[in-house]
């Protein structure tokens, strides 16, 4: 039976670290939210860019990201070891293995900025897609130098100068959308350019002020005396991949979902695809969350993990699902109640605006399901069981959810909602598929730490 005195403590565990980390992800889905209501009073075509050139960036930058996630488990399970020297190497190794993918990243993703012409999108959003989205491809980069700090110190526990960097930036990012986008103080009419460029300028302050600040705290800059040409080891560097990889590759497969919808919507037309702008962020915004709760998860049962502490690691993850399902069931009441209103915040288009209203009911159906996986995720990651993420994704997202989205909307002639119908029943198998894995995981790791 549930008792919230039981789970007291736990559920300040969590949020102590989760918070911070909660508010830096959403911030920058607010920053998010903030370029498209701004971009959108240019009118539909620039809405519709902004997200058409988002979301071709995104599909390469989930993997970017999660390649850098895998090195909070890394550390925080030497750390909670007390293994600080190993702690270091994975820092070492991640500055120079980042850098040098940020370099990779970014010629991936600046050439794809010719193939989008070729996309079948409407000739007016991809005029405006793809000069926002060539600033956005310089920002890998700046990225790449700020996560092995922001990884490092979320896998010895500290959360909250990743939020501090993360929301100053971003307010840095809107003061320049008001200047860039409309030429304020002088400065040039880029339009949705604009918020491109602000945002390569927002993402090049982050690294400057968490290594600034990493370099300041004797804590933290103590692990610097332990780096050293020697330091540098291709067996660390294949180490962090090891775990990356899977992590980065399991969120690009989930965000390639999203990607192919925002395609195929725009096969509907330039007003569906605006309208799938608007319910892609405020799925993002609970999302992030939800990511922030299962970063936070993915910290915990690292430093769990470590200590081999069977009963600290259930007891996190119970609450870990409690807070998470308690956000979704408050995010899914907020979208249907507010469905009508909520487009009114970019756009005054009348069919923009009823196509946005549906999507948001579709948004909050698959709330709960989505809860459920980003939770697992977070606690798979913790204990390093992160192929089998890979396997499920493409399942549950590509080979069902695309295909299924693509069925409904245009063969069963469901249309907007049709698409976003895949995403129910794609996030729900991976939620049914990755829970099936924690629990054989967990079994697994009964026996071995009791042995």
């Amino acid at each position: 039976m549930y008792s919230f005195s039981k789970y007291r403590e736990q559920y300040g565990l969590n949020l102590r670290l989760a918070i911070p980390v909660v508010l830096s992800q959403t911030g920058q889905i607010v920053v998010q939210l903030v370029d498209n209501a701004m971009v959108g009073q240019l009118g539909p075509a620039s809405l519709a860019g902004v997200g058409f050139g988002g979301a071709v960036f995104w599909a390469v930058f989930c993997l970017v990201m999660g390649i850098t996630f895998g090195l909070t488990p890394l550390v925080g399970e030497v750390y909670a070891k007390g293994r600080y020297k190993i702690a270091a190497a994975y820092l070492q190794n991640s500055i120079l293995l980042y850098f040098l993918l940020s370099l990779v990243f970014f010629a991936v993703q600046y050439s794809a900025a010719f193939l989008m012409p070729h996309l079948g999108q409407q000739p007016e959003v991809v005029e405006q897609a793809v000069p926002y989205y060539k600033y956005l491809a310089w920002s890998v980069i700046p990225y790449m130098m700020f996560a092995p700090f922001k990884q490092f110190l979320e896998g010895v526990g500290n959360t909250t100068i990743e939020m501090v960097s993360v929301l100053t930036a971003n307010c840095v990012n809107v003061f320049f959308n008001w200047l860039l986008i409309w030429g304020n103080w002088g400065f040039p009419e880029m339009g949705a350019a604009g918020a491109g460029l602000a945002t390569l300028i927002s993402r090049c302050l982050t690294p400057i002020m968490v290594i600034a600040y990493f370099s300041s705290k004797w804590r933290y800059a103590r692990y610097y005396k332990f780096f050293s040409w020697r330091g540098f080891s291709p067996a660390r560097m294949a180490s962090l991949l090891k775990v990356g990889v899977p992590i980065g590759s399991q969120m690009m497969l989930e965000n390639g979902a999203f990607v192919c919808t925002t395609f195929m919507m725009g096969w509907v037309g330039t007003a569906a695809l605006a309208a799938n702008q608007i319910a892609i962020n405020f799925a993002n915004f609970a999302f992030m969350v939800i990511m922030g709760i299962g970063a936070s998860t993915t910290i915990r049962i690292s430093h769990e993990y470590g200590r081999k502490d069977m009963e600290g690691l259930k007891m996190a993850t119970r609450a870990a699902y409690h807070l998470g399902i308690g956000w979704n069931m408050f995010t899914a009441t907020v979208f249907i109640a507010l469905r009508n209103y909520i487009p009114l915040i970019f756009t005054d288009d009348p069919e923009v605006i009823s196509i946005a209203s549906m999507l948001m009911l579709m948004v909050a159906a698959f709330q709960i399901s989505d809860g459920i996986q980003a939770i697992t995720i977070g606690v798979l990651r913790g204990v390093q069981d992160v192929k089998i993420l890979i396997w499920i994704a493409l399942l549950a997202y590509i080979v069902i959810n695309v295909p299924t989205g693509y069925m409904l909307a245009f063969k069963a002639e469901f249309g907007p909602a049709g698409l976003w119908g895949g995403f129910f029943i794609g996030i729900t198998t991976a939620a049914v598929l990755l829970g099936l894995r924690l629990r054989k995981q967990f079994r697994s790791l009964r026996t071995r730490f009791s042995n």
